[in-house]
């Protein structure tokens, strides 16, 4: 071979490289989400009008039907991002970045699950995202929803991370602005309890007085693990520690901590 040969044969080994890696055209990624170092977009669209209807529960599909256990329907403006992420990284690296960084936003948790609790990861992939990409171990998997703070509160993202059979990984990701405002969706017990414990803490900015919801939804939060402590913060803190041991959370369970925080917050007791 002849070294003008190869040079042509290395010079075009490069270029293919450099085009497997370049992300598709006319992508680009959400203003409120940093990409994950050296990912590629693999997948991008943007539709008009679409109706999404996001699990809040592990998904089933029972004589023909997909079956959850809440859900939330919303219609409008939908960006979906696919993202392959480097081999040196894994998928839920990629998720957990993404979440964290949309809770420092304020975004609101509205469900998360991980592994084999999400339900079936070929359903996820085929019904719910229509992107069969997706389609990997259920084991490997993890989803969220969220919904995006004022003055996007009508907006919901979802995340979804996979790891398929050829060890390669994914970050899905749908954002939904609506079209009308959306209703109260209040997150699951399940999903509060792993934020509380996954981080330590359980952020509610916008919960500050004691609501009869809200109250019944962090007791029964805390009841899902009785050997839970935590300290309550906020300025209605006393407040919410009444609320709850009349909610049967026992009292020497509930600490009061700082109340100059904004809203409610609830921190683990090691």
């Amino acid at each position: 071979m002849s070294l003008f040969t190869r040079i042509t044969f290395v010079t075009g080994m490069l270029l293919a490289s450099v085009t497997a890696v370049a992300d598709v055209a006319g992508s680009r990624d959400l203003e409120e989400l940093p990409r994950f170092p050296e990912s590629t977009i693999v997948n991008f669209k943007e539709m008009a009008a679409q109706e999404r209807i996001y699990p809040q529960g592990a998904i089933r599909r029972i004589s023909g039907k997909l079956r959850f256990e809440r859900d939330v329907l919303a219609v409008g403006q939908l960006t979906t991002i696919t993202y392959e992420i480097p081999r040196t990284h894994s998928a839920n690296e990629a998720f957990a970045k993404a979440r964290e960084s949309l809770q420092a936003q304020n975004a609101e948790l509205l469900y998360w699950c991980q592994g084999r609790e999400c339900g079936s990861s070929s359903l996820w992939a085929n019904e719910v995202f229509a992107n069969s990409v997706l389609t990997g171990s259920d084991d490997q998997q993890t989803y969220a929803l969220m919904r995006l703070a004022s003055p996007n509160e009508n907006s919901l993202l979802a995340l979804y991370s996979i790891t398929r059979g050829n060890k390669r990984a994914y970050l899905h990701v749908e954002r939904l602005a609506a079209s009308s405002p959306l209703a109260v969706v209040l997150p699951t017990p399940a999903t509060l309890q792993r934020q509380l414990k996954s981080t330590g803490q359980l952020r509610l900015a916008q919960q500050t007085d004691p609501d009869s919801e809200w109250v019944t939804l962090v007791a029964r939060t805390l009841n899902l693990d009785s050997t839970l402590r935590v300290t309550i913060s906020g300025h209605k803190a006393e407040a919410w520690r009444e609320a709850l041991v009349e909610q049967r959370v026992r009292a020497s369970r509930l600490e009061l901590g700082d109340a100059t925080v904004t809203g409610l917050q609830l921190d683990v007791l090691r």
